[in-house]
């Protein structure tokens, strides 16, 4: 793989595959996940809510900043596992639930929707607000980055 640049945030390569790119943003989310994660104990520190916040606001944010470029090649099931590692660590710092915990169930209780769907989401929005102020090139609506408005 050949290293092309950085720009705004967003890692390119002369494939444009993004793996990695959703590895570093990844990589970055898990360390900022363990950081807030040493301040918490079961009788001490941040509390469930605060952990929350943190997961919603400051940790979700860069993994799916500028998903609208990136979302198309993070399609395929072992792309959409690597930001569910994220969240799983988010889910068992907030409920203090065991390793082997199943996520979907730990997603529900607190009311966390799976990060590939808030990927798809965020996508999803950035394309109807561009397309909503004549930005966006509508040409072949079944392919590319098309799809997501349908």
């Amino acid at each position: 793989m050949f290293h092309v640049g950085q720009v705004l945030g967003v890692i390119l390569y002369s494939r444009l595959t993004w793996k990695e790119h959703v590895d570093a943003k990844v990589r970055k989310a898990q360390n900022l996940m363990w950081v807030c994660m040493r301040d918490c104990g079961v009788a001490w520190g941040l509390g469930p809510k605060v952990l929350h916040w943190l997961c919603v606001a400051i940790i979700r944010l860069p993994v799916t900043f500028a998903s609208l470029v990136w979302w198309p090649g993070c399609q395929t099931a072992s792309a959409k596992q690597k930001p569910s590692r994220v969240q799983r660590l988010a889910c068992l710092g907030i409920t203090r639930a065991m390793s082997t915990t199943a996520i979907n169930a730990v997603e529900a209780l607190i009311c966390l929707p799976p990060l590939d769907f808030v990927i798809q989401s965020e996508a999803r929005s950035a394309a109807h607000r561009l397309w909503s102020l004549g930005c966006w090139s509508y040409l072949h609506p079944n392919r590319g980055h098309n799809s997501i408005l349908i």
